[in-house]
């Protein structure tokens, strides 16, 4: 499963040298995180839980770690990843800062990315192949309707309503991507001559899209469930990716091709959930174009929410 290969990820991704190439590549990306958290903290009333949480925290190269520890009495990481959260709590620079952070490691959509791998073995998928390529589409729009999503995901820890702040870091969309690579990787392995042939058939992008919401809408119940009353989230996501071939893509627009990450219905879905007190939209850069390879980046949204 894609979700298995996060540790490797973050070590190539993030951590301090991750972020010393943001701030001289796409400083406004750091900047950007960094000022949202920081206003939430100063929005935050006194009478509401001075403990923070983190969800998708990696090794925290967006987020002002030291900022949140001065400002809370806990500090909880949460990600699949281990190694990498605990490498963001050694780059405090005092141990009481220290002490203040702890982790909690899980899969925060509640093991979606297990419950489909068990879905799709239920097939023999050579054979499945052999019968073309509707008859894959079908089967793989069949596990992701019937792919159950818990709605919050429930977790022992970090404990719920326990939170003044809660910050999702950019995870949300990769909560629901791994799980349809993890399809699409299967159709890699067993019928190649079909990849990329799921964009003709309705039934599956309809139950990709549906899947995509389901997943959004349980992390945003699991956001406002951690909150404590009064509390206040920040929300971080990737809306938009986009690939380009020129040093600097704001000056040659034409040259970018753009990929849609989260549906439509994105922003509506969070205003169900929250009370929208402040919405910042940016673009950042996370790979330069070199000879045979195009640059890449994405456009953000962060919210500060009720």
């Amino acid at each position: 499963m894609r979700i298995d290969t996060l540790t490797y990820h973050n070590v190539e991704t993030q951590g301090a040298h991750r972020r010393a190439w943001l701030r001289e590549h796409s400083p406004q990306h750091l900047q950007h995180c960094a000022a949202l958290i920081h206003s939430a903290l100063e929005k935050r009333l006194s009478s509401v839980s001075r403990g923070t949480v983190v969800l998708g925290a990696g090794a925290c190269t967006e987020i002002p770690l030291e900022e949140l520890a001065r400002h809370s009495d806990e500090v909880v990481l949460v990600d699949f990843d281990m190694r990498s959260p605990m490498q963001a709590r050694q780059e405090l620079p005092l141990s009481t800062l220290r002490d203040r952070v702890n982790f909690m490691n899980c899969d925060l959509t509640g093991d979606v990315s297990l419950k489909l791998y068990n879905l799709l073995n239920r097939q023999a998928w050579r054979a499945l192949a052999s019968q073309g390529p509707r008859a894959v589409f079908d089967f793989a729009a069949t596990c992701l309707e019937q792919c159950p999503i818990p709605d919050p995901p429930q977790f022992e820890e970090p404990r719920m309503g326990g939170f003044g702040l809660v910050v999702s870091s950019l995870i949300l969309s990769q909560l629901f991507s791994y799980p349809l690579l993890d399809i699409l990787d299967r159709v890699q392995q067993f019928a190649p001559v079909y990849l990329n042939e799921q964009e003709y058939h309705h039934r599956y992008q309809q139950a990709a899209q549906d899947f995509r919401i389901r997943i959004i809408q349980a992390h945003l119940h699991l956001m406002r469930e951690l909150l404590d009353t009064g509390g206040l989230a920040v929300l971080l996501s990737d809306i938009r990716g986009f690939i380009f071939h020129v040093t600097n893509p704001n000056h040659d627009a034409e040259h970018l091709r753009s990929i849609p990450l989260v549906p439509r219905a994105f922003p509506e879905l969070v205003r169900d959930t929250f009370t929208m007190l402040q919405e910042e939209q940016w673009e950042w850069i996370t790979d330069l174009p070199e000879k045979d390879k195009f640059g890449r980046g994405y456009e953000v949204v962060g919210y500060v929410l009720s």
